[in-house]
C-alpha cells in the first residue's frame, strides 16, 4: 500500500488545517535545532580516523590526506 501524490496532498492540507502554519513552522524549527544538537553531541567527523588492514591510520579528511601526501 503506497500513497500517491493526491493522497499526500490531502493529508498535508488536513495537517495544515489542524495545526496551522505557525505551529508547523515552530515544529520544524525545533526539529532542526534538535538535529543540530545531536550532531554536535556526536562530535565532528573530522576527528574520526580509521585503521587500514596494514595497521596504519587513514586520515578522514581530504585536507589531512593532502598534507600526508606532501610529506611523503
Amino acid at each position: 500500500m503506497s500513497f500517491g501524490i493526491t493522497e499526500l496532498v490531502i493529508i498535508l492540507i488536513i495537517v495544515l488545517l489542524l495545526f496551522g502554519t505557525a505551529k508547523l513552522k515552530s515544529l520544524g524549527s525545533d526539529l532542526g535545532s534538535a538535529i543540530k544538537g545531536f550532531r554536535n553531541a556526536v562530535g565532528p567527523e573530522e576527528d574520526v580516523k580509521t585503521v587500514s588492514d596494514e595497521g596504519e591510520e587513514i586520515p578522514s579528511t581530504l585536507k589531512q590526506a593532502k598534507q600526508a601526501e606532501s610529506k611523503s
